[in-house]
Formats: C-alpha cells, sequence, structure tokens
C-alpha cells in the first residue's frame, strides 16, 4: 500500500526487520532506513552526510533532502519526505538519473578531496568519525589566525 506518512523513530541501530510506515534514525551511525514508501517492501537506506542525505528535524517532524529516487527498484518510486508527510514526484528521465549520479559523483570527489574515489573508506559498522563540528580540530596555529593578529596587535612593533 502507498505511504503518505511516515513515523519518525531515533534509535542507535537500524533493526534488522523495519516496520511499514516508520523512519529508522541512527544518530549514531549517520544513517536513516525504511520501507519504500510505494509498498514494494524494499528497504530505503541514505546515508547522512554533507554529500548525500540531510536530516531537518524541527523537534517534532523530520525531513529529507534530496529527494528519495529508489532507480535501482523495480518500482522506480520517487519522493521526498517533508515533516514526515510523503510527497510523490515525478519519475526522471534516464539522462536526468545518470547525470544527479554524475553530479553526486563529482561532489564526493570534491568533498573528499580525492578524484579517484567517490567516497571515504570506512569500517560501515563503526560510527562514523568524520564529522566534526568546526573548529574540533583544534585552533589555526600558521601565525594568521585572528588570536596571532590581536596578540601581534597588543605586542606592538616588534
Amino acid at each position: 500500500m502507498k505511504r503518505n506518512a511516515l513515523t519518525p523513530e531515533f534509535v542507535e541501530f537500524i533493526p534488522s526487520t523495519l516496520q511499514e510506515g516508520v523512519l529508522y534514525v541512527s544518530l549514531a551511525y549517520s544513517t536513516a532506513s525504511h520501507l519504500c514508501c510505494c509498498g514494494c517492501g524494499k528497504e530505503v537506506v541514505t546515508p547522512l552526510s554533507p554529500t548525500d542525505w540531510k536530516l531537518v528535524c524541527d523537534g517534532e517532524t523530520v525531513s529529507l533532502e534530496p529527494s528519495i529516487g529508489n532507480w535501482s527498484f523495480a518500482c522506480r518510486s520517487h519522493y521526498w519526505i517533508r515533516r514526515n508527510r510523503v510527497h510523490w514526484a515525478a519519475q526522471m528521465s534516464r539522462e536526468r538519473i545518470e547525470a544527479g549520479r554524475a553530479h553526486d559523483r563529482a561532489a564526493k570527489a570534491r568533498y573528499y578531496g580525492d578524484e579517484t574515489r567517490s567516497a571515504p573508506r570506512s569500517d560501515p559498522a563503526r560510527p562514523s568519525d568524520r564529522f566534526r563540528p568546526p573548529g574540533a580540530n583544534g585552533p589555526k596555529r600558521d601565525g594568521h589566525g585572528l588570536w596571532a593578529k590581536l596578540v601581534a596587535w597588543l605586542n606592538g612593533p616588534s
């Protein structure tokens, strides 16, 4: 049965058997999963990262961006999840799908800084450690940062 809404459930681990109508979100593993909203029963996995899907939570509802395009499934369903609601979208041509995939590969290569691979190599069973808030790697110490300029100004000419 075609779905028009999903109920978010925040979990540490995505269960091995998914329930219809539930969007499972694991922040620890940067992943959201659900059964395809067309009713075909296929599992849809959406990795959460700067180059994949973004999860927006307003405290009551969740949204995923960009749209979900199940191009490798027989159903080829295409929809958006916005504020727990499923908004059905039009089918896309093979050319548009391939252009979107090429764009995604290029975005990954730019983000991860390696034109020869499209995603980081990591152990999928471990939580993601590649996401760090700004400044998490420590302060900039090249002598050109704000603090260095302030100290130089306070010390006056050498």
